[in-house]
């Protein structure tokens, strides 16, 4: 009786923890292909079969959406479970899903439409071409008080850089080390070029209508930045905050790990407004943030943990291992009130080891062709597959 009880109170108090969370929902896009490596598209008879699953301008890649949780211990059923629908689709024409953000084995001069008579996806292919051929994962966070949305808007955009850190994964690019460790975010077009730190919702929405009316956004969902509030109906009816910045990570561990250490953040600003909104806590004026999340991007895209940054409190120089580090230390008090701190720890392993960008570089430097080392990129996600649905299945008995 006694044990009973236990699992009863443990069972209140996660239902309450629940309650504290957001809800969590993700884009996850891929790449399909041979088994060795060599990137081929299938997205328009996929989509035919299967029709959970968004086509994206170019055949090679593939979309689908998650359902949002509150519960992490829902979130890898949540991820998984559509990639395993998706792998077992492609096993049965001998492909497979491909690792990394980038056309890591080429063609990338080559655009391969997934819809021809899609007009938003011809003015994609004409604007941008091959540049947009990438994949990526997007975080949402469900914030539907629109004041706290934009706080947690301008948190995030200035520790973006620090997320993409943790995640790149697009070291090459058509056959041969790119130079830098998120090929996807230094090629991917940042649009409109200029945007602003948006102070709250009127300033959004009469930004995104001047931006319609001249013509320099397509449509509503032609705002390509690193984070970006979201909603059903943009710009009017916004309910998240949507991280883009994050290269495609396939290990669900190291997502629900990054996952947390945003909530976290966000949860930490609605506590202290004063001390977390940069609009209130930095020495920096609007303009001057602008320029720093920027630039920093760009650095994190370059060398990702090793990365030269300039805190948004008051530009001075940290690398992005280290200011990592500091994040943790910041929403640690938090974490344990709230039990998650166990969900933190594949951080501390990439900061101690590396990213997915890193240690494919060092594999390539090792004397391994690329092909070699996304084929075993391959082998290593299934494997992560496989032992994260054991895992799921020893949670559930």
């Amino acid at each position: 009786d006694e044990s009973f009880g236990m699992f009863g109170k443990q069972k209140q108090k996660q239902k309450q923890m629940n309650k504290d969370l957001l809800l969590k929902g993700f884009e996850v896009e891929l790449f399909t292909g041979f088994v060795n490596g060599e990137h081929f598209g299938v997205s328009s008879d996929l989509t035919k079969e299967l029709s959970d699953y968004v086509k994206e301008p170019d055949m090679r890649n593939i979309e689908y959406i998650t359902v949002p949780h509150r519960d992490y211990s829902l979130i890898k059923d949540a991820v998984l479970s559509p990639r395993k629908k998706l792998r077992s689709w492609l096993k049965e024409r001998n492909l497979t899903l491909i690792p990394g953000s980038t056309l890591s084995l080429g063609d990338s001069k080559q655009f391969f439409r997934s819809d021809p008579d899609n007009t938003y996806h011809n003015f994609i292919e004409k604007t941008y071409g091959s540049k947009v051929v990438t994949t990526s994962i997007h975080i949402n966070l469900g914030i539907d008080d629109l004041p706290k949305l934009f706080a947690a808007i301008r948190l995030v955009r200035c520790e973006a850089s620090l997320f993409l850190a943790l995640s790149a994964s697009s070291p090459f690019i058509d056959g041969s080390p790119s130079g830098n460790h998120s090929q996807r975010w230094i090629q991917f077009p940042i649009t409109p070029k200029e945007v602003p730190f948006f102070k709250d919702h009127d300033h959004y929405l009469n930004w995104v209508e001047r931006q319609l009316d001249s013509g320099l956004i397509y449509n509503e969902r032609h705002l390509w930045c690193s984070v970006r509030p979201n909603g059903p109906s943009r710009p009017y009816h916004l309910n998240r905050l949507e991280l883009r910045i994050c290269d495609l990570i396939t290990d669900c561990d190291l997502l629900i790990a990054v996952t947390t250490l945003l909530e976290l953040r966000v949860l930490n600003l609605f506590r202290d407004f004063s001390n977390l909104d940069p609009l209130n806590a930095s020495e920096l004026n609007s303009d001057e943030l602008i320029d720093l999340c920027d630039s920093n991007d760009v650095q994190a895209a370059k060398k990702s943990l090793d990365a030269n940054l300039f805190h948004w409190r008051n530009s001075e120089k940290i690398k992005a291992r280290e200011w990592i580090s500091q994040l943790l230390d910041e929403v640690m008090p938090l974490a344990i009130d709230l039990d998650m701190v166990s969900l933190l720890s594949p951080i501390q392993s990439v900061l101690k080891h590396g990213n997915q960008a890193m240690k494919w570089l060092n594999d390539y430097d090792s004397g391994n062709s690329v092909q070699d080392v996304m084929k075993k990129g391959i082998s290593e996600m299934i494997n992560q597959e496989n032992l994260q649905n054991s895992d799921a299945m020893l949670e559930d008995l």
